[in-house]
């Protein structure tokens, strides 16, 4: 049981490090995607991953504006799982 433990460790520890070697470049655009696009983004997330069969569509907006993006969508994104289940 321990050496299947220590296993686990090991290769989530090789994930981990090799995850932390991805980077993405700098954004070359100058207008890009803010907090309320990303909350549409968010909001929309669910229906783009299904129709993302059907045509090429992401999302996620690359580039965008950093982590105010990244709070933006999260913040549209609990719409579907978060916030609607803690009000009920």
């Amino acid at each position: 049981m321990k050496v299947k433990r220590l296993a686990t460790l090991a290769v989530m520890l090789v994930l981990a490090t090799l995850a932390s070697c991805a980077h993405q470049p700098e954004p070359a655009a100058s207008d890009v995607p803010g907090f309320f696009v990303a909350l549409f983004h968010g909001f929309s997330a669910p229906v783009t991953l299904l129709l993302g069969w059907l045509w090429e569509g992401r999302i996620y907006a690359f580039p965008n504006s950093g982590w105010f993006y990244d709070l933006g969508f999260m913040i549209g994104l609990s719409v579907w799982g978060g916030g609607a289940a803690a009000s009920r």
